[in-house]
């Protein structure tokens, strides 16, 4: 069996993560047991979500194990199977963590599942067509819940859940808006995601400036608005939001070094009597398979394109995912394992 590096989960961060947080190790692979499979790891996930499980904190997830490998998603290559269901070359998206190679049971429900590279590239299955696309997918088609022609704006617009989320509004008939920061960022969103407009949030100091440039890119208001960021691009857009809006509350990056966030206008809530629906997309895995499948369309199709910021190596996924937090990344965080 190979020798497999592993990158662990150290020492809990004290405010802002670090790398000193991690650390790179080597370790023997276990032999197989009846009915396991021997993944090799050609991508892992970055996600901001591992932020929140670095802390000891009451969350939506327990937290990361000291001294254990970071879980997150990957996407590889079966090389050893003692299992009926998996052949030695197939490509399978799991959740093996940072490290080069994982061991799975393979009758273990959802812990691996066979994809098709023929239309979609393997990398794709953990943005687009995997978890971020699916977390757009829930949040708009079941909190937001468009009608043709209305306006969708979304936070992190450029990131992998922003950009999928996106596409599948347009293909509702809705307007649009992103919000991303930078102007790199705010052309590929709208000239090769095809939203309508893109506000660049960096041009703006206080929500009262940003919501100005909301009011021009959304000049019906807003119907529906999905939450990435929390803070101030959240209080400019509740300025925005129409009566009986619904907003679908997926992350909320801007408080992920613990931090409070406060909420400027709390009481546009009762004002505009607006629904707010938190979510976790692995609690509803009833709609992946619907989900999955229109988004494997869009990218197939050429409707969605999906970008992506690429660190090679297992080494380097410490500071690719710090640099993901601050923003530093162009699409879907990956790290190229193999």
């Amino acid at each position: 069996m190979p020798k497999n590096k592993q990158i662990l989960l150290d020492n809990r961060p004290e405010g802002e993560a670090s790398a000193s947080n991690f650390k790179l190790v080597e370790a023997e692979t276990p032999a197989l047991k009846e009915g396991e499979v021997l993944v090799r790891h050609h991508f892992l996930s970055l996600d901001p979500y591992m932020r929140g499980r670095m802390n000891d904190a009451k969350s939506y997830a327990a937290p990361q194990p000291l001294g254990q490998v970071m879980q997150g998603g990957t996407v590889g290559e079966v090389v050893e199977s003692r299992s009926p269901k998996f052949a030695p070359g197939d490509k399978v998206v799991g959740m093996g963590g940072w490290q080069e190679y994982s061991v799975v049971a393979a009758d273990q429900p959802g812990a691996l599942r066979k994809v098709d590279t023929t239309h979609v590239p393997l990398s794709h299955y953990l943005g687009a067509v995997g978890m971020p696309g699916v977390t757009a997918w829930y949040g708009l088609v079941k909190i937001i819940q468009p009608k043709q022609g209305q306006t969708i704006v979304v936070s992190a617009a450029s990131g992998a859940v922003g950009s999928a989320l996106g596409t599948l509004a347009k293909a509702r008939g809705c307007r649009a808006v992103g919000i991303a920061g930078g102007p790199d960022k705010c052309r590929y969103v709208t000239e090769e995601l095809g939203f309508d407009a893109c506000v660049d949030y960096k041009q703006h100091a206080d929500a009262s400036s940003l919501s100005k440039a909301l009011k021009e890119a959304c000049p019906e208001g807003i119907h529906g608005y999905f939450e990435n960021v929390g803070g101030m691009v959240m209080d400019a857009v509740m300025l925005r939001m129409n009566a009986f809006g619904r907003i679908a509350l997926c992350g909320m990056i801007a408080g992920y070094d613990g931090k409070p966030i406060p909420m400027a206008y709390p009481q546009l809530i009762l004002t505009n009597r607006l629904t707010v629906e938190g979510f976790i997309v692995s609690e509803h895995m009833d709609v992946w398979p619907q989900a999955l499948q229109e988004l494997g369309t869009l990218v197939g199709s050429g409707k969605l394109r999906p970008r992506e910021s690429v660190a090679q190596g297992l080494a380097a996924a410490p500071e690719a995912f710090l640099g993901m937090l601050k923003g530093r990344n162009f699409g879907k965080q990956l790290v190229k394992v193999s």
